[in-house]
């Protein structure tokens, strides 16, 4: 179970060597931005799968849907029903496949269960006469990205499948998702897909079908105007990053992302990032005569230098390939971090660092304190492993405690 405090001064009193805090402002603030990018008729749905990206998926969920979201989505019905119990009301649909012994507990959640294939839809046919209510489904096609999702040589006999189980079943929505969409140097590709997505629009219209049509994630919510139809489903976005560098510099030359110093009301688009992780500083040591560091002896400090040790490492979700390469932000400067990541510890160079003591506070991703070079962001430590940032942020250990402040 997540323990999420809604006050951060709680966490020294409470014994945390490492805790998250999570910015409730900066929520609201990035709903609102997408608010501005989509038709006031057009939905907002709120991907809040994977932990809610590793932000902890109940208590997101409870601030975003205070916040005016429209819809959630979660990968799976473990997800669904977890925020049932936890008395979230907002519609919510399940992207991920669901498994057949699981629908009857998707249906009395009353979640909205995501279709990609017949044997799925099939699935949902056989529980149909047996269930409390009708199922609710989303038709997912396959535009481009083969991965989930109809073909379109299928639609004949799914559009008959469908209109022969009216009765039974819902369908509440039709969707698809973009390969492409971060790469804003490619609108081709997008283009191709959308056009295929129109296609099948007009099919299940044509069929007497009116559901939710939805495409649009965050990258092309930002870049493609034409892909929002009736929802977009904003993820990485709401968390205050940017799907990728490329839609960011694209946004940029385009007036839609501005600079947090700009004025309120000067247009375009702005993204505070909603996460903090930090842990304390556990013991600070002289290495009078230098030496090698940590497993492996794989980094040599000279003479003099200063090292901390943090109580922190891979388990809790600081990747080992940061070793000898990444840094963190004690009183509001950079420290490297020095020889292996190790699973429960990491040390760091301080040597430049003045009054550095036991138990001062120090900030592994987020907001370093004057808002300059001294801040590790998940973006800045992704693009140092060559890696993406959506995996930094959600593979954070869950068992930490998040702050809701």
């Amino acid at each position: 179970m997540i323990n999420v405090i809604t006050n951060s001064k709680i966490a020294k009193n409470k014994g945390l060597r490492t805790w998250l805090e999570i910015d409730k402002s900066a929520i609201k603030h990035n709903l609102a931005e997408f608010r501005t990018l989509i038709p006031k008729k057009t939905k907002l749905c709120a991907v809040v799968k994977s932990n809610a990206y590793g932000h902890s998926l109940v208590d997101f969920s409870r601030e975003i849907e205070k916040s005016g979201a429209d819809w959630l989505a979660v990968d799976s019905v473990v997800e669904g029903v977890r925020l049932r119990e936890e008395g979230i009301k907002l519609p919510i649909l399940i992207l991920g496949y669901t498994l057949p012994e699981k629908l009857s507990e998707a249906v009395e959640a009353d979640l909205n269960i995501s279709v990609s294939h017949f044997e799925a839809l099939e699935a949902v046919l056989k529980i149909a006469d047996e269930a409390s209510q009708a199922p609710k489904i989303h038709i997912k096609v396959d535009t481009g990205m083969h991965r989930q999702g109809f073909m379109s040589a299928d639609a004949p006999k799914l559009l008959k499948m469908l209109a022969e189980a009216k009765r039974s079943i819902k369908v509440e929505g039709l969707f698809t998702h973009f390969a492409a969409a971060k790469n804003p140097a490619f609108p081709e590709r997008i283009k191709k897909q959308l056009a295929e997505f129109n296609e099948w629009v007009k099919l299940f219209k044509k069929a007497g079908f009116a559901p939710i049509v939805h495409a649009a994630a965050t990258s092309a919510t930002i870049l493609f105007p034409d892909s929002h139809f009736d929802m977009v489903r904003i993820g990485i976005g709401l968390y205050g990053l940017w799907p990728s560098m490329e839609t960011k510099s694209f946004a940029e030359k385009k007036g839609v992302a501005k600079n947090e110093k700009k004025e309120a009301g000067s247009g375009g688009l702005f993204l505070k990032p909603i996460m903090t992780w930090k842990t304390i500083v556990g013991e600070v040591k002289v290495l009078t005569e230098g030496g090698s560091v940590g497993y492996d002896f794989t980094e040599t400090l000279p003479a003099n230098s200063k090292i901390a040790i943090l109580p922190v490492g891979y388990w809790h979700g600081y990747p080992r390939s940061l070793s000898c390469i990444g840094k963190v932000s004690i009183n509001n400067e950079l420290a490297k971090v020095v020889g292996r990541v190790a699973m429960d510890m990491i040390v760091v160079d301080v040597t430049n660092i003045k009054n550095i003591k036991v138990g001062d506070e120090v900030v592994l991703i987020g907001k370093g304190g004057d808002g300059g070079n001294s801040e590790p962001t998940a973006e800045s430590l992704a693009l140092v492993l060559g890696d993406s940032w959506y995996e930094i942020i959600t593979r954070l250990n869950p068992l930490i405690q998040r702050f809701f402040i």
